[in-house]
């Protein structure tokens, strides 16, 4: 997985992160409880989005709106590569954390993990989704 920096937040007094997701294998970060609204629209690829218990399936065009503090999660399903933009509002420590994220490698386990959301105002509620 890749991430990148699509509108910063910097750019609108911390009111908004864009970052745009690439997955090339099928995955997603385990489910988290945020004090962010969470946009997701798909690019390319088909996602699982699971909002507060309940299931929706994703394809290029379609969006949907995490609220704030509802635990949700996310996992590229498809085959082949995925492409999903997300919008952070407000940004919080959101681009702080990604920089984080970016600094622990590829597999970092639960505990890991957990204390990384911590230190950035989210709460890991659970594991990825699993995907078959």
């Amino acid at each position: 997985m890749s991430i990148t920096c699509k509108v910063p937040a910097s750019d609108t007094d911390d009111n908004v992160l864009i970052i745009e997701n690439i997955n090339t294998f099928r995955s997603g970060p385990p489910r988290a409880n945020r004090s962010q609204e969470e946009w997701f629209y798909v690019i390319e690829g088909t996602y699982i989005v699971e909002i507060g218990g309940e299931r929706y399936e994703l394809g290029p065009g379609d969006s949907i709106l995490a609220p704030r503090k509802v635990p949700h999660v996310w996992a590229h399903v498809g085959e082949g590569t995925g492409r999903l933009l997300i919008a952070f509002r407000p940004a919080g420590a959101m681009e702080r954390f990604f920089d984080e994220l970016a600094k622990v490698g590829e597999s970092p386990d639960l505990k890991e993990l957990k204390e990384l959301f911590g230190s950035h105002g989210m709460e890991v509620t659970g594991p990825p989704l699993a995907v078959e």
